[in-house]
């Protein structure tokens, strides 16, 4: 009767435990078929964003210039809610040009990388996630089972809010930006397209502050503590990368400052739950 209970406490504890260690070339190689695979589904993403360029260019990217936009509709709406008259944004839509030969090609290319990697991003955190779930206990690996699905939830809201909010007023206030009325705005394609999907990536990457919380609180280098502690110094640091991925405005600033900072209390919220879980273990053992 022992020794079956002692085959069934090994056998429990094998299961708990990560498999066996493989040596420093399997992870590796290990790594680099991860990778393949990741730049194989961000390059067919590509190809199909390349076949399908003139949706993707006039029904995408080039709509947060029109005076039709859903943003723009939305915020003429909004001022007849309020009794406050609002003529949109963009209602002189930037006039673009190209300068050189290949331009045109180029851009087109570089637009169809980028739309595969927002396409593809949901496969690649899986594949990022299935090379580290095989160094996790079994407890880990059930707590951290939604993380892919979370990941790319938050990543496709900060580029969907970058894209419906950012875009268009920065698209607006630096358009219609001007020094002197002897100046013609004329943006080159590869400054627009610069612009426009720097913002968008750049939303998608902040809204995975929670995530980065929860993977440094469950490693012991953030606590809830630091994170109140330096609440003012972090809603300041917030402020200057809304500043950077933003025009010069302070409506701008604003619309990304909110739901950073709104994200920073959320990390906080998260780091602190790890806490507490972390404490029980403690007072139980």
């Amino acid at each position: 009767m022992a020794e079956e209970t002692n085959r069934e406490e090994q056998s429990t504890k094998k299961k708990s435990e990560p498999k066996a260690e493989m040596s420093f070339l399997d992870h590796l190689e290990a790594l680099r078929w991860h990778f393949l695979k990741s730049i194989s589904a961000i390059i067919i993403g590509g190809v199909v964003a390349f076949i399908y360029s003139d949706f993707v260019w006039n029904s995408i990217i080039l709509a947060p210039n029109s005076p039709d936009f859903w943003t723009s509709r939305m915020l003429i709406k909004l001022g007849d809610f309020i009794g406050v008259k609002s003529n949109g944004l963009n209602q002189h839509p930037i006039e673009l040009i190209n300068f050189d030969l290949s331009g045109q090609f180029m851009v087109d290319v570089w637009t169809a990388i980028i739309a595969g990697f927002i396409v593809a991003f949901p496969y690649v955190v899986y594949q990022f996630w299935s090379f580290i779930k095989p160094a996790l206990y079994e407890n880990e690996r059930r707590h951290a089972s939604g993380a892919v699905a979370v990941m790319s939830g938050l990543f496709l809201i900060g580029v969907l809010f970058g894209y419906f909010l950012i875009v268009p007023f920065s698209l607006d206030w630096l358009g219609s930006y001007s020094i002197s009325k002897d100046i013609v705005n004329q943006i080159n394609i590869l400054s627009y397209i610069s612009s426009v999907t720097s913002i968008v990536i750049a939303g998608g990457i902040s809204f995975e502050l929670p995530v980065v919380v929860y993977f440094l609180s469950k490693v012991g280098l953030l606590t809830p503590k630091f994170l109140r502690k330096y609440r003012k110094h972090s809603y300041v640091v917030l402020l200057i990368i809304a500043a950077i991925i933003t025009p010069p405005d302070v409506l701008s600033q604003m619309i990304v400052t909110i739901p950073l900072v709104i994200l920073y209390e959320v990390s906080i919220f998260i780091s602190a739950n790890i806490d507490r879980a972390h404490q029980r273990k403690l007072d139980e053992n």
